[in-house]
């Protein structure tokens, strides 16, 4: 049976909470009139387990159940540390 969850990439922005990260995912668009291309950005509160992960990762996460109020994403994986 497929997994058919929600996957976003993005980068970690604010991790000082317990158990949580802030993740902000951009994305790109065309404005139907002028044909402008628009950067977006969408924050989502995130659960992190491990809670080791620091601002400005790059990490995919993944559509969960809800586990808070504001949290319904999970991180499934980092792909890439800071620097």
């Amino acid at each position: 049976m497929p997994n058919n969850r929600k996957r976003l990439v993005g980068r970690v922005i604010r991790n000082k909470m317990e158990k949580t990260v802030v993740v902000e995912v951009t994305r790109t668009t065309r404005h139907p009139l002028y044909k402008k291309v628009i950067r977006k950005s969408k924050k989502y509160m995130v659960h992190d387990e491990s809670n080791q992960i620091p601002v400005g990762a790059l990490v995919r996460i993944v559509e969960s159940r809800p586990i808070s109020k504001t949290k319904r994403w999970a991180v499934e994986e980092v792909l890439e540390m800071p620097k």
